[in-house]
């Protein structure tokens, strides 16, 4: 399938990982901003062909901020369950999962991706149902993860975390409520981070099913953070770890 990509920083990362994939690039006609005009002169170089069209038709194909330039390209298929538990054994030693359990919002879920990728992931999982699915706007704010980061989307995620566990896969809930800390683990292994919704956090369906449910310790009386924000905190404790 194929959809309009479009923002400076999405659309360089699809330039740069996946120039095959475009079949149309389009940038705004005499713009005199100095990354635009780089990433046209990078797609050249690619052998990309890019066409120059005025505002209004750019407007057309990018239904958001675009910056002046849009992509149309084959998108990225999403993983099975069964994808997802092959790509799991290929990393049995250092698996690192993030599991987004009802995130509705795009801007949380792009930002989720990129985190996951600045982090080194190996793969997202997301239910099919009670998410929002990998939008427009969930790959311009992903800034290209949404692109190199793979992302499984499941129709049963208790079944696929009792997958994970048969694979020896640590599954960590995360939750301001638990007594336990982040910091107190060993985050060395294989581990799946599961964090819940913007507005309900980790449903009790899903933490039953979690190995150890923890939180991150916080000053001033603040409750919760941003899922986003959480995200990066979790899984960069794991990167620290590893490093």
């Amino acid at each position: 399938m194929k959809n309009w990509i479009y923002g400076i920083n999405t659309v360089s990362e699809i330039v740069q990982s996946s120039p095959k994939s475009i079949s149309e690039f389009c940038c705004l006609e005499n713009s005199k901003n100095p990354r635009l005009n780089k990433l046209c002169s990078m797609a050249e170089d690619k052998g990309i062909t890019v066409n120059f069209i005025n505002i209004g038709e750019l407007n057309l194909r990018a239904k958001g901020n675009h910056q002046g330039v849009a992509v149309c390209c084959e998108m990225k298929e999403t993983l099975s369950e069964r994808d997802l538990l092959s790509l799991v054994k290929q990393h049995s030693a250092d698996s690192l999962l993030l599991i987004l359990d009802g995130i509705n919002d795009p801007h949380n879920f792009g930002a989720c991706l990129r985190s996951a990728h600045a982090a080194g992931a190996h793969a997202v999982v997301i239910p099919k149902a009670r998410s929002v699915g990998v939008t427009p706007v969930v790959r311009k704010v992903a800034c290209g993860a949404a692109e190199i980061v793979p992302i499984a989307v499941v129709p049963n995620l208790n079944r696929v975390i009792k997958r994970l566990k048969e694979e020896g896969i640590w599954i960590v809930g995360a939750s301001s409520n638990s007594k336990a800390r982040l910091y107190d683990f060993d985050l060395k292994g294989p581990v799946a981070f599961i964090l819940g919704g913007e507005e309900k956090g980790l449903r009790q369906s899903t933490e039953r099913h979690c190995d150890i449910v923890c939180k991150i310790p916080m000053m001033n009386e603040v409750e919760s953070l941003n899922v986003s924000v959480a995200t990066g905190i979790y899984l960069f404790e794991t990167l620290r770890q590893r490093l």
